[in-house]
């Protein structure tokens, strides 16, 4: 089953969440706010992605802006960082699509049409 993480009051994971209804995609939905990732989900699904960790920051966030972080994650180790993402959901990119094979960032209409179909 694949994990849709979001926060549901975000217009984006809305979306997102209307995308996979309307393509019959089956998911089990998670409030991120209320059940935020753990430093072990976290460092699974940045191996999984093959993104840069920095990819999974809110950079648009109100935390993220609030504690300098463009300026201090350069600085900051890998396990820094996931400790800091894991503290917080809404530090988090979201929504998030999980699956056995796939780790989505974010909501992007062709990407998630190409790898989900």
């Amino acid at each position: 089953m694949i994990k849709f993480i979001c926060y549901p009051k975000c217009t984006t994971c809305q979306k997102a969440k209307k995308w996979l209804d309307d393509h019959q995609i089956g998911y089990e939905i998670r409030d991120i706010k209320l059940d935020h990732p753990t430093v072990d989900e976290l460092r699974e699904w940045h191996q999984k992605s093959g993104l840069p960790l920095k990819k999974f920051f809110n950079t648009s966030g109100l935390l993220y802006k609030s504690l300098e972080l463009k300026t201090k994650l350069p600085e900051m180790t890998e396990d820094d960082m996931l400790k800091l993402l894991a503290t917080d959901g809404m530090l988090v990119k979201r929504p998030l699509l999980i699956g056995d094979d796939i780790v989505l960032v974010g909501f992007k209409e062709e990407q998630w049409n190409t790898i989900c179909h």
